[in-house]
């Protein structure tokens, strides 16, 4: 135990941990780097650039004549997947928290930084870039002192490109972060902190062992869920798995015991023995919250129950991924999921495609609302059709953020106007070092979930970084918007939005659908409605044949019979004609701005 090391690289997204966990990986002799980014295994992460995962990987390292083992985790910066940090740092004693030489300090990078000094992490700090024509190492080691209270001395000077600064990392993990402490001897007690699914070995859980030891072919048993198995294999993450005939104390590996079921493995659940089970449970992680509702329909609806199978292996490999059935008028029996954030919404979309080949419909994301009726109870409404009569409603309660942005004194103005816009209120804004700025906003969550950072990120210039967290919920005036064709209510398109906002965006999205459904042979009209006023509407003229182009001339009621013929046509056609809303009309409705 001695001689093991558990550490997680966390960062801002975009500031080189994944580089720099290569030049670990090839200063160690544990893989030739070929790719950049070898942890990065999904097309997804490579075509993108960003981490989606954790990736947990073993390396061998001498130092003074001794042999140590080192388990690193490499995270993802975006803070739409901050619970993949938090259950890393959970199977750490020690975190790299490195700095981009020429960015400096982000939102994300307080907001990490934070998560592991909760769980009492030795913090490392690392510049990294710094062989960048642009970077500012002293400014940034300024500020790095001021936000940890560290000494100069303690930071790393590093580049993830050149491989400068890697052995003084190796060393200070080494010699600063803490051996794994737990009783070798005691009942097992594991703790799993990511699963995968296999098609030929079921489900795959990565654990870290806090207490005791696990032989392959052991009884074993999953706390929360008092399911037992047979550990078939136990071993260690390379960059393939290596099969060890025991684990111990403190070392960090998988487990394959022939689960089939995605509901048996609970990411934050304790492994222990059959036979000599431990008392209690490690403690596991908060429960994770969703903050982006959407409804996501399969295109076939026959695919509802493949649909299912898929999210529920998505949901072992990602476990912040909540999902539970529902159905809707338009698009028949689909799942109303919960999402951190847009991005991963996006991502979890793109990987149903791609690891499934579902296809799949996605609605306009939204929030959960608490509503309040006259009776004095209370109920969470996730989306709009669920709402009850206004005549019932005492009022509806909407959730609330704590934002906190950190932008450069050029870009106050336009931020401050975008919050504002957005219904937000200006807590507090303090200089945290030179010409940068912590601007903390109380913001209605369903005001920033569609376009907010994209937003942020375009009048900054991208230098804004952006973080939040829940503040509980608050009274609001909110509208139900409804969209209608020909009279019909299409659930899908249904919003609720603040009353003040509601006519310019009913508007705006009638604008946009009349763009974006294809003609039919009869007129389409598109109404936005607020109850039962309307407060919008565009026509959608219909395809008309040129039925008079035969008369040459005689009389005029010669053409006057054939258009009261087509008008007749018509009108039956309208009364058994449907009008299909094709899905890119569903994203364009999120792209409103």
């Amino acid at each position: 135990m001695k001689l093991i090391r558990n550490f997680c690289i966390i960062a801002h997204i975009d500031h080189g941990k994944s580089t720099l966990a290569d030049r670990l990986l090839e200063y160690t002799k544990t893989i030739q780097v070929t790719a950049g980014q070898m942890l990065d295994d999904m097309d997804l992460e490579r075509e993108r650039g960003i981490t989606i995962k954790s990736h947990a990987i073993q390396m061998e390292h001498e130092l003074d004549g001794q042999k140590y083992i080192l388990n690193l985790i490499d995270t993802p910066g975006h803070v739409d997947f901050s619970y993949e940090v938090s259950r890393s740092i959970a199977a750490c004693e020690g975190a790299l928290l490195v700095v981009d030489a020429t960015q400096g300090v982000q939102a994300q990078t307080i907001s990490n930084l934070y998560m592991a000094i909760d769980h009492d992490l030795e913090i490392i700090p690392v510049i990294n870039k710094i062989d960048m024509p642009s970077a500012m190492p002293d400014e940034v080691e300024d500020e790095i002192v001021e936000l940890l209270g560290c000494k100069r001395e303690d930071i790393i000077r590093a580049s993830g490109k050149t491989g400068e600064g890697v052995e003084d990392i190796l060393r200070a993990v080494i010699e600063r972060i803490p051996a794994p402490t737990g009783n070798p001897d005691g009942p097992l007690q594991a703790l799993i902190f990511d699963s995968v699914f296999n098609s030929f070995r079921g489900i795959i859980a990565y654990f870290k062992i806090e207490n005791g030891s696990i032989r392959k072919g052991d009884k074993v048993k999953f706390f929360n869920t008092g399911m037992e198995y047979v550990a078939d294999e136990v071993g260690v993450l390379k960059m393939d798995m290596v099969p060890r005939q025991q684990m111990n104390t403190g070392e960090v590996g998988y487990i394959i015991s022939g689960i089939k079921e995605a509901k048996e493995v609970k990411v934050g659940d304790t492994i222990t023995h059959v036979m000599r089970p431990c008392d209690k449970a490690i403690e596991g992680f908060q429960e994770v919250k969703p903050m982006v509702f959407a409804g996501v329909y399969p295109i076939d609806p026959t695919d509802y129950e493949n649909l299912r199978a898929s999210l529920e292996k998505l949901q072992l490999n990602d476990a912040s991924l909540s999902f539970q059935p529902e159905s809707s008028v338009a698009l028949g029996f689909g799942f109303r999921c919960g999402f951190l954030g847009l991005l991963h919404m996006e991502i979890i979309q793109e990987r149903l495609d791609r690891e499934f080949n579902m296809d799949v419909i996605t609605t306009v994301p939204n929030v959960s609302y608490m509503v309040y009726d006259k009776q004095g109870g209370a109920k969470e409404v996730h989306n709009p059709s669920g709402l009850p009569e206004q005549t019932l409603i005492e009022h509806i309660e909407e959730p609330y953020i704590r934002a906190s942005i950190i932008t450069t004194t050029t870009f106050i103005g336009p931020i401050m106007t975008l919050c504002l816009d957005k219904r937000g209120e200006l807590v507090k804004q303090e200089f945290v070092s030179g010409n940068r700025v912590e601007i903390h906003f109380l913001l209605p969550l369903g005001e920033i979930v569609i376009d907010f950072y994209d937003k942020l990120k375009s009048i900054s210039k991208g230098y804004a970084s952006f973080d939040y967290h829940f503040d509980g919920f608050r009274p609001s005036k909110l509208a139900k918007l409804d969209i209608l064709l020909n009279g019909e209510p299409v659930d899908a398109l249904s919003t609720l939005t603040h009353q003040d906002n509601a006519v310019g965006l009913g508007r705006r999205m009638c604008e946009k659908l009349k763009d974006l459904i294809p003609r039919q042979q009869f007129d389409i009209a598109i109404q936005a409605a607020i109850g039962a006023k309307i407060i919008a509407r565009e026509t959608i003229k219909q395809v008309r044949k040129d039925v008079t182009a035969k008369c040459y001339g005689g009389d005029v009621s010669r053409k006057r019979k054939l258009l009261e013929k087509q008008k007749r046509g018509k009108k039956r056609m309208k009364q058994i004609g449907n009008v299909e809303v094709p899905q890119k009309a569903f994203l364009a409705v999120l792209k409103l701005d």
